[in-house]
């Protein structure tokens, strides 16, 4: 069987080079997979040689040339003046089979412009989605769009349902996945023109379709895959985000506040990492 090759951005993101190439090692060794990493090669290569010496001779690693980074406040437009960005070589490495996949931690326009450009799009599919899982009462669901579409139209969302229940069947393992379509209510009538019209078509189509599930009920396990437009997505998405943080501080403070809790927060701490981790 053929070890499958994932390319790295290896400086994109706020902490890269160490933490990006820290992590792509981490996981190259444990899920057993080759690595390219792409950046300026004497960066990499000095990372490599100082902190990871050990871990190479465990891991499949590469380095591809890419002299150039997009910064995290740039826009997508910056690929243009920087056609050696290592986002686009990563991208590039992948569209040219020398390896299955690509990861980037860095700016997030530039990278679904830079895989725009080097993979194009599914046929019948007029609008990129960003996806992501999250965890609900009983399995993973997936939640998308989360930021790529932001004006959306109601067969946006339809296609966005397709390529959901895709991936929940194939990489989540469910048979039958149950989309449904976020909105201000559960009733068809709720929403906006765009999800109205957008509830009619999934209800018609041959997606098992459950109808709108309002905010509250995201993480509740109705729904394995959640659809939306990239504006909501995302503001759900960070909401979320900020909510777990929050709780995870009232939480702490409240454990130390006597020598019982402070006790009892530390018996709870792996507890807390697995919830951290979700």
């Amino acid at each position: 069987m053929t070890r499958i090759r994932i390319a790295v951005d290896a400086v994109g993101g706020d902490y890269g080079p160490q933490n990006v190439i820290a992590g792509a090692l981490s996981a190259a060794r444990h899920l057993d997979f080759g690595l390219t990493l792409v950046g300026p090669g004497s960066l990499i290569d000095d990372e490599l040689r100082q902190c990871y010496q050990g871990d190479l001779n465990k891991v499949d690693v590469r380095v591809v040339e890419a002299s150039d980074v997009i910064a995290m406040n740039e826009g997508p437009g910056a690929l243009r003046r920087k056609p050696q960005a290592s986002v686009k070589v990563a991208a590039d490495v992948v569209a040219g089979g020398e390896a299955a996949a690509f990861f980037s931690a860095g700016n997030t326009g530039a990278t679904l412009m830079a895989a725009h450009a080097a993979f194009g799009m599914i046929s019948g599919v007029d609008r990129p989605a960003l996806a992501t899982t999250i965890p609900t009462r009983y399995r993973d669901a997936v939640i998308l769009d989360v930021g790529a579409t932001v004006d959306c139209r109601a067969h946006h969302l339809v296609q966005f349902a397709t390529m959901g229940t895709v991936y929940a069947r194939k990489v989540l393992g469910i048979d039958v996945p149950r989309v449904g379509l976020l909105s201000t209510g559960e009733e068809s009538t709720k929403g906006n023109d765009l999800t109205r019209d957008a509830h009619r078509r999934l209800s018609n189509s041959e997606i098992c379709f459950i109808g709108n599930i309002e905010a509250r009920q995201l993480y509740s396990g109705l729904a394995d895959v959640v659809v939306c437009d990239g504006f909501t997505g995302n503001v759900a998405l960070k909401v979320s985000e900020g909510l777990v943080e929050v709780v995870e501080e009232l939480l702490r403070d409240e454990l130390s506040r006597t020598f019982t809790t402070q006790l009892g927060y530390l018996l709870s701490r792996r507890a807390f990492r697995r919830f951290r981790l979700l």
